[in-house]
């Protein structure tokens, strides 16, 4: 072969047509008349022009890609090549489909092993990208299946690929580029021996896909979040506390954060006024405040146009004390999230009772998780929330000690490993002598990250200087989580043995407690 000096991939003209005819009779030189007529090529332009593209080595047609658009609905049930195709009238194409169906890819002979077959579905990848489409799906073959018909199933022969235990040029080519079987289609391709007219669906699925929506939203990709290192001091009444709060949801939501996340019993100084009371008496004095705070809470999240992250409060239902906290939302939504693990002292000394609860929240910015202090330590908690599409979890919490603090602040950065996803948490700072269980704090806010190439080298976004007073401000990319997911250099979520255990979410019912 000559030296390459260039590349490149171009769409598809009729004019090309001579040279394709050309190059599908040298590709497919074991299958007679596999090659397109002129017709057909002129249809797939007209209809689809994007889908249907040629490479070119030093302006020599060396391979092509042709696709259509359908509607994923067609895919539920087994259908043949020639269904696919509509017979090659193509009249199952439609420009308002959700996926893009592979119907042609090859490389002439002579031009394999420059890698040209991966440009031409790195293409087709950024146009389903592109065209916001669920996924790219087609029927690959399996050309050495008949070599094994006699001995092994279809389903059987696509394990020992996958094991390495097979060789077949197609599928080991496909699973390379990150396509996934999803069906065996049996009688696909009239007329290929080879394969015993069997075909693989295999699929590819696009992690940005958004499903279209009539309303008005729109669910960033980058993400601020603003954190608050609340002072612990002694405040007169609530308005004085809530004026507080107040000032920090007015700061951070002037550098256009769209969460503001309060720390664990950020209200605590509120019972210096019941000091004279025993502890577990005090913090329900504390409780009656929760209700009032809340309103006060969303209607900040309204006016300052941001969600908020309340922190925890005390609550008693049914005489039981919980440590609860509320997702406010910006749009009027209010949702409530329960610590579940009390450590020792807060069940000796205030009788706190572990909640019953655990779930996920949706938002403008994506999906998020909520957990309090004691409850990060525990990783089957964040699984389950990563196991239903959290992309943010966010920690208040409250620690007097610095080894209570590196507890909190080691497994959360543990969690955000091991779930690919985003941690921040916010605690308090400073001393409340007039409150008896709560005379110290120590608090560093952190937002971590996963530890991959995308993101800080040791999976600290931003952190706040410890034992300060102050706001945290950091951007997070949604986006980068989904890359992770797909192309990581490790992917703790998609590389777990499922297959020798699993962690099961039992969601009481209100009958339950």
């Amino acid at each position: 072969m000559e030296p390459i000096e260039n590349i490149e991939i171009v769409f598809l003209t009729i004019d090309d047509y001579d040279d394709l005819k050309k190059a599908m009779v040298e590709a497919y030189s074991s299958m007679p008349g596999g090659n397109w007529e002129e017709e057909h090529i002129k249809t797939l332009i007209k209809k689809f022009p994007e889908g249907q593209v040629a490479i070119k080595v030093n302006d020599e047609l060396a391979g092509c890609a042709l696709s259509i658009i359908v509607d994923s609905q067609r895919l539920e049930n087994k259908h043949t090549y020639n269904q696919i195709i509509g017979n090659y009238s193509f009249n199952t194409h439609r420009n308002k489909g959700d996926v893009l169906y592979g119907i042609e890819i090859f490389i002439r002979p002579k031009f394999r092993g420059l890698r040209l077959g991966r440009r031409l579905y790195d293409y087709r990848k950024e146009l389903c990208e592109r065209l916001n489409l669920k996924s790219i799906v087609f029927g690959g073959r399996i050309p050495n299946y008949y070599k094994y018909a006699e001995e092994i199933t279809p389903k059987a022969y696509i394990e020992k690929v996958h094991m390495k235990e097979i060789h077949d040029p197609v599928l080991d080519f496909q699973l390379s580029n990150d396509f996934h079987p999803k069906k065996i289609l049996k009688g696909y391709l009239e007329g290929d021996d080879e394969s015993n007219e069997y075909a693989v669906l295999l699929e590819w699925n696009n992690i940005y896909y958004e499903e279209t929506t009539d309303k008005a939203v729109n669910i960033k990709s980058v993400v601020r979040l603003g954190l608050v290192q609340w002072q612990m001091r002694l405040y007169k009444d609530l308005d004085e506390v809530m004026q507080q709060a107040e000032y920090f949801v007015d700061a951070v939501s002037g550098y256009r954060s769209d969460f503001a996340l309060f720390p664990e019993f950020f209200n605590a100084p509120l019972m210096s006024e019941y000091n004279h009371l025993s502890e577990a008496e005090a913090i329900r004095k504390l409780a009656d405040y929760t209700s009032d705070v809340v309103k006060r809470f969303s209607d900040l999240a309204i006016s300052y146009n941001i969600n908020i992250i309340t922190g925890s409060m005390p609550e008693v239902v049914s005489g039981q004390l919980f440590n609860v906290g509320y997702v406010c939302k910006r749009d009027g939504g209010i949702e409530r999230f329960e610590k579940l693990h009390v450590t020792p002292d807060e069940a000796k000394v205030w009788g706190l009772q572990g909640g019953q609860k655990l779930r996920t929240f949706d938002t403008d910015c994506g999906k998020i998780g909520v957990l309090i202090c004691y409850d990060i330590e525990f990783p089957e908690l964040s699984r389950l929330l990563a196991n239903e599409g959290m992309d943010i979890l966010f920690v208040p919490f409250l620690t007097d000690t610095q080894n209570g603090y590196s507890r909190v602040r080691n497994c959360a950065q543990s969690r955000a490993i091991e779930n690919e996803c985003y941690v921040a948490i916010a605690g308090s700072v400073g001393n409340l002598p007039k409150v008896h269980n709560m005379d110290i704090q120590y608090a560093q806010s952190i937002v971590f990250t996963p530890c991959d190439f995308a993101f800080p080298t040791n999976g600290i976004k931003a952190e706040a200087t410890p034992n300060t007073e102050m706001i945290l401000i950091a951007d997070v990319d949604l986006s980068m989580l989904r890359e992770l997911n797909q192309f990581g250099s490790v992917r703790n979520l998609r590389d777990r043995r499922s297959d020798l255990y699993s962690i099961i979410n039992h969601k009481r019912t209100d009958t339950d407690l």
